[in-house]
């Protein structure tokens, strides 16, 4: 059994962990220690997370195993991109699952639920990057409908950046 709830302060801890392992296991190979240690620091602290929380524009969604957070996503409505000539797009800037609970078909849970909140909030789309090298979550998003659009250089560090592709689905 699951559930999927809005996030709150009172969540912040947890999804500062779940965020931090999440970001790691698919780039654990591919970024040195050292920037991946800054980087997981700086995006993943609890100060950001409680900012975000509290930002009108930030979605944060939890998804619960019983009483374990196993997944979030974060969502920002009406966030344009050079790239698509739409108004009323959604940027997707997390859909992480802890590993333990891969392959359950809660990350398509998770995303169906995003998908219909947006909607309902009269977007026409919704974007994410996502790290070429990153192919189960590339695997997901082509099965779920969105398509490669652009590349992107996401920055890890003021030094490195990584190749990431720009994925779309239009409603």
């Amino acid at each position: 059994m699951f559930t999927i709830r809005k996030a709150t302060n009172k969540d912040v801890k947890k999804l500062t962990e779940v965020g931090k392992k999440a970001f790691y296991l698919p780039h654990k190979d591919a970024i040195p220690k050292h920037i991946m240690d800054v980087y997981l620091k700086e995006n993943f602290n609890e100060e950001n997370i409680i900012a975000e929380i509290n930002n009108k524009n930030f979605e944060y969604r939890l998804l619960y195993v019983d009483d374990t957070l196993a997944g979030f996503s974060k969502i920002i409505l009406n966030q344009k991109n050079e790239n698509i000539n739409l108004e009323n797009v959604t940027k997707m800037e997390r859909l992480y699952l802890v590993e333990d609970f891969f392959g359950k078909g809660l990350g398509k849970e998770l995303f169906k639920y995003n998908l219909d909140f947006i909607q309902k909030e009269n977007q026409k789309g919704i974007w994410l990057y996502v790290w070429i090298k990153n192919f189960r979550a590339i695997d997901f998003y082509k099965k779920v409908g969105f398509k490669k659009i652009a590349s992107y250089d996401f920055p890890i560090s003021a030094t490195e950046t990584r190749p990431n592709y720009l994925l779309f689905l239009e409603f």
